[in-house]
């Protein structure tokens, strides 16, 4: 079969070892909580195989790239209309799957927070991911309140999930190799179905935090609160990165109570 070549476009950077790629597949681990498995950009197939070897996933491919999704059609034709020629980020998961299911993949890099955002906004769905990601982006994911990498998408996806750094993952592994360390993280969804707050107030108030992490929350956040209510709330006078998902919380709520 003739290769698919990586397209840079694409943020395509293709596995080519063969034990991490068996590794990154054995780190699913919540096989009794969901059947359905999603592969993100699988490329050449390198996750694939492993995947589609544990019978009791059924597996379903995603890809952009017309050219890799032709040379999956002919190295899988079992999989059918499970092998989806489509853009992951526009995805309706509710009209494709049925029920929970786990998202697994090499993530492009150029589109790694914007494939985490998806995760997030599918979160009743899906209950656990393992990927590949910049080390960069995966140190972010992990990073604990006081660190300068603690942001946004830490905020968010530790508000919903458990999430892990596994392994890091260099250069030489990958055809053509990218200018950058790699990191496998994984997600798993935790048991608290929604926050105790207005979900959407906490978004609102994270997203301002961190849009002006310099400012004290007080200055940040003004257009959100009751400044006059709220004259001597001692969250208000931190930064957001000093902030855990539960002060969040907090504050969401004593938005809300004060207003």
């Amino acid at each position: 079969m003739t290769l698919v070549r990586a397209k840079k476009h694409l943020g395509q950077h293709f596995l080519t070892d063969k034990n991490i790629a068996a590794k990154i597949v054995d780190s699913l681990r919540l096989q009794n909580k969901y059947t359905q498995v999603l592969e993100v950009g699988p490329g050449m197939g390198i996750l694939s195989d492993f995947l589609l070897a544990k019978k009791e996933y059924e597996v379903s491919l995603i890809d952009i790239d017309d050219e890799s999704v032709q040379f999956l059609q002919k190295k899988y034709p079992q999989l059918g209309s499970r092998l989806l020629n489509a853009d992951f980020l526009e995805l309706d998961f509710s009209a494709v799957f049925n029920g929970p299911l786990g998202i697994i993949g090499n993530f492009p890099y150029n589109i790694s927070s914007q494939i985490l955002f998806k995760v997030l906004d599918n979160r009743q769905q899906v209950v656990e991911v393992v990927g590949m990601f910049q080390k960069e982006v995966a140190e972010r994911c992990v990073a604990k309140p006081g660190s300068k990498e603690y942001g946004i998408l830490s905020v968010f996806l530790q508000a919903y999930y458990k999430v892990e750094y596994l392994f890091t993952v260099k250069a030489g592994v990958f055809n053509p190799p990218p200018k950058v360390l790699s990191a496998v993280i994984r997600l798993t969804r935790n048991e608290t179905e929604n926050l105790d707050c207005d979900e959407k107030l906490f978004w609102q108030v994270v997203k301002a935090g961190f849009n002006q992490r310099r400012k004290t929350l007080r200055n940040a956040v003004s257009s959100l609160i009751n400044k006059e209510k709220m004259t001597d709330e001692p969250l208000l006078d931190l930064r957001a990165e000093r902030l855990s998902v539960e002060d969040f919380v907090k504050l969401t709520n004593l938005i809300i109570a004060n207003r």
